[in-house]
């Protein structure tokens, strides 16, 4: 079906923090809001780099969103897709060609026009430039691209080579934003700088990686987004982040007014926080839930009954409940369930008796430390993970208790975040342990089909191949959702993903904080 989003022009607002810490902004209950102030934020791991397009973590995304605008938004409420850069677009009757009429007026912070030739750079730039090497996601969201063809000065259409329905939800994501041609038109490593120029809100300032990153109120801007919940500059003068990776220091800087918000606020911070008159800001994430994604090629996860017995040994309440509070939720199926097409498994629940009944049949007997074996190989491997997020330590110390209960030894390998993204990519692991976040179900493509990330670096499993594509032919959001509940259940069935807990976002807010919004994929 053709559909025509008809042409709304709203006006800019601020970013999504409108007030700051710090003595020059407050903001009364009922009282209006005062321009001025910095706001000083403490983000729980290093960005992994400054450019929208290569981010993938989300204290990368924390930063780099501030500075990017995207062609649409998401409404974090309805899912609803809205205008941003674009007033209006058209998509055609199988989802192969997306025409966005720009908003007339908007420039890039060097002052260049934000326009349809600018549209065909940025996205030339990630296929061709960047690759699946460095823009993972943004590549994965342009799976097929033909190419952008300017239309006229403020209309491009984007073309693919067959149905990708998914791309219309991809185009409100920070990876697919806009940047100057001073930017795209440089290397990949030189994009991670911090001298990206766009057209949001703020502008990077400064960058210091591994230290602190400031980005300053961009002057004049006024094309924000419809979810946006003011309109014109944003109300700070500027946001200052600094990397604090321990959890206690993070907590003990927000008490004493070192800094005004932080990341990954662990239930143990929030009696600190709350003394100290500040509060902690929850919600779920969309997108895939953090869980094991085995390798595989390697021998004990190849086996197939073994990732099966996997699924019910977990105890997923239990880490809920024991390392991370009622703020997060056991995961229940392969998506997470504030992802629009989420749908419940019954598979995923904790049975370890069914656990040790399939490890049985399989084979795998119990060895005399306790840990299963068969034809001489114990029922051992280990999950390669990073400190992304801070409760994954705790959590996964957790599981391996639960693990040891049906005969399976779990290793934990804690490493830097650039090398569990170096040792994923080279395939260098037993399992790793994470997340993926996006409010559209079209995650489990990115992730696991063979043309995507294929992070279990599988071979064919047809059925599976067969409906993680078909979803990208339709855009009736019902046939959409059933197709992709097959999909849930068969990444589930084949063992592709064991998952563990859904994500939450949990900031802590000092009291003079104000406003700080999620948004539909639960970033700032």
């Amino acid at each position: 079906m053709r559909r025509w989003v008809p042409v709304a022009l709203a006006a800019a607002v601020t970013t999504v923090v409108s007030a700051c810490g710090g003595a020059n902004v407050s903001q009364a209950d009922g009282g209006e809001p005062q321009a001025g102030g910095t706001l000083r934020y403490a983000l729980s791991q290093a960005p992994t780099c400054s450019d929208p397009a290569q981010s993938g973590t989300n204290q990368t995304i924390y930063v780099a969103r501030q500075i990017v605008d995207s062609l649409t938004d998401q409404d974090p409420v309805t899912g609803a897709i809205t205008p941003w850069l674009a007033r209006g677009w058209n998509v055609n009757d199988d989802a192969t060609s997306f025409t966005f009429e720009l908003k007339d007026g908007v420039t890039f912070s060097d002052g260049t026009p934000v326009d349809a030739e600018s549209v065909k750079a940025n996205f030339d730039s990630i296929v061709n430039t960047l690759g699946a090497a460095k823009a993972q996601l943004g590549a994965s969201y342009l799976a097929g691209y033909v190419g952008t063809t300017v239309v006229d000065p403020l209309t491009a259409r984007v073309d693919f080579d067959a149905p990708n329905a998914q791309f219309l939800q991809a185009t409100s994501t920070p990876q697919l934003g806009l940047q100057a041609k001073a930017t795209t038109d440089k290397p990949a490593d030189q994009r991670c700088l911090g001298d990206n120029i766009g057209s949001g809100p703020f502008v990077y300032a400064s960058y210091q990686q591994d230290r602190a990153i400031t980005v300053e109120k961009r002057s004049g801007y006024d094309w924000g987004s419809e979810v946006f919940s003011h309109d014109g500059e944003a109300y700070l003068d500027a946001i200052e982040f600094t990397i604090v990776p321990e959890s206690g220091v993070r907590t003990g800087s927000l008490a004493s007014d070192q800094v005004d918000a932080i990341s990954d606020a662990l239930p143990q911070d929030a009696p600190q926080i709350e003394a100290a008159g500040g509060r902690v800001l929850t919600t779920s994430n969309p997108g895939t839930p953090f869980g094991f994604t085995p390798n595989f090629e390697r021998p004990v996860l190849g086996d197939l009954e073994v990732r099966r017995a996997l699924i019910p040994a977990l105890n997923r309440q239990e880490l809920v409940d024991t390392v991370l509070g009622p703020d997060f939720r056991p995961a229940t199926s392969t998506l997470a369930s504030k992802t629009p097409q989420y749908v419940a498994l019954d598979e995923v629940t904790y049975e370890p008796e069914r656990s040790r009944e399939i490890l049985d049949a399989a084979g795998w007997v119990e060895g005399p430390d306790g840990v299963r074996e068969k034809d001489g190989r114990r029922l051992s491997f280990s999950v390669t993970f990073s400190a992304v997020f801070a409760g994954n330590q705790a959590v996964l110390e957790l599981v391996q208790q639960q693990l040891a209960e049906v005969g399976v030894e779990l290793v934990l390998d804690l490493v830097s975040t650039p090398e569990a993204l170096a040792r994923q990519a080279s395939g260098d692991y037993d399992a790793t342990y994470g997340n993926s976040t996006r409010a559209d179900g079209d995650i489990l493509r990115t992730s696991y089909a063979l043309e995507g990330r294929n992070n279990n670096r599988r071979g064919p499993i047809p059925e599976l191949d067969d409906v993680l594509q078909r979803q990208l032919t339709t855009t009736d959001e019902a046939e959409r959702k059933a197709i992709l509940a097959e999909a849930q259940q068969l990444v589930l069935d084949n063992g592709l993903l064991i998952p563990t807990i859904e994500l939450s976002q949990a900031i802590g807010a000092g009291p003079k904080v104000h406003d700080l919004e999620f948004e539909a994929s639960a970033r700032l």
